[in-house]
């Protein structure tokens, strides 16, 4: 049975084991009811509460919430509603969505000390790193989603949309489908429609191979985070989190752009896309000037022989 198998992986990953209770993320899709209901089994319903956004922007809308709600009583959790209305100038739409909903529940999540929980499989690891490769020029647009970041947590990357479907029938669990997760406007959606498929066509074991590269070079990313960590460590004189220039213009140019990058995202607290580009221009500064815009609302400063970033 595929939910007893479902349960074990969940549990033996330890992403929402104890103290911690858990605030899971309820769209009332597929992926996110399973995640619910294994969270239910593993801690127990008193140990989980759930959020569900009803963004009004879909006739259905108010049709998804009363399904959370009644799934929600059946399975005995408490459920959190927030119904936040979009302005007219709040640019593209599945952006604000996310931003409310990620919102939301960072702030509740600070509340109660929880975790969150988000119903991502393997298949949206797949989508996300397909999408942010054709976008994204960028080391980070091949390591996709990490199953943990912060109260953040994704139990379920190692496990397909076809298993929570599985799942779901095998438990009796109804769940509502999107319409909008069908919809060409949105090119996410392009990815998962044709790019996925034809990837298949030319290998059945597409999906698997790039999920495995995926967590090869996250691996490999660990390896590279500590030099760039020793590098900011306040090694040559100095302060931690800044680098001396002189070491800087030393460095191989590969590892000059990841300490770049690290600065610039330290200082604005985000990623800053891009920044790393710049980084033969930050190592020339001492010949053209002390201050660089790097985007993003950040910029390096050379001051007295020591390199840094930070808010514009």
């Amino acid at each position: 049975m595929i939910g007893d198998e479902l349960l074990d992986r969940v549990e033996a990953g330890r992403l929402i084991a104890p103290p911690a209770p858990v605030l899971a993320m309820l769209s009332g899709g597929r992926d996110s009811v399973c995640m619910l209901e294994l969270a239910v089994r593993a801690r127990g319903a008193g140990e989980v509460s759930v959020l569900h956004v009803n963004y009004g922007l879909r006739e259905d809308a108010d049709a998804d919430e009363r399904h959370c709600a009644e799934l929600c009583e059946r399975l005995g959790v408490a459920l959190l509603l927030e119904r936040p209305r979009r302005q007219q100038d709040t640019g593209n739409l599945q952006a604000w969505a996310r931003e409310q909903r990620y919102a939301a529940a960072s702030r509740l999540a600070e509340r109660s000390g929880a975790v969150v929980v988000t119903g991502h499989t393997a298949d949206d690891q797949v989508e996300t790193i397909l999408y942010r490769l054709a976008s994204s020029p960028s080391r980070r647009a091949l390591l996709g989603m990490r199953p943990r970041e912060g109260r953040l947590a994704r139990p379920l990357l190692g496990s397909t949309r076809e298993e929570t479907t599985t799942y779901c029938e095998e438990r009796g669990l109804r769940w509502r489908d999107d319409p909008s997760n069908e919809e060409a406007d949105y090119k996410r959606n392009l990815v998962r429609r044709n790019l996925v498929p034809e990837l298949r066509q030319l290998h059945p074991a597409a999906r698997e191979n790039v999920l495995r590269t995926a967590a090869l070079l996250r691996e490999e990313a660990e390896l590279l985070d500590s030099l760039v960590d020793a590098e900011l460590s306040g090694a040559g004189g100095a302060p931690a989190g800044a680098i001396s220039h002189a070491r800087f213009t030393e460095l191989h140019p590969a590892l000059r752009r990841l300490v770049l990058q690290r600065l610039a995202d330290s200082a604005a607290g985000r990623p800053v896309a891009g920044a790393a580009r710049f980084a033969e221009q930050v190592a020339g500064l001492h010949r053209g000037g002390s201050v660089l815009d790097l985007g993003g609302g950040v910029r390096a400063v050379l001051e007295a022989g020591v390199l840094r970033a930070e808010c514009a």
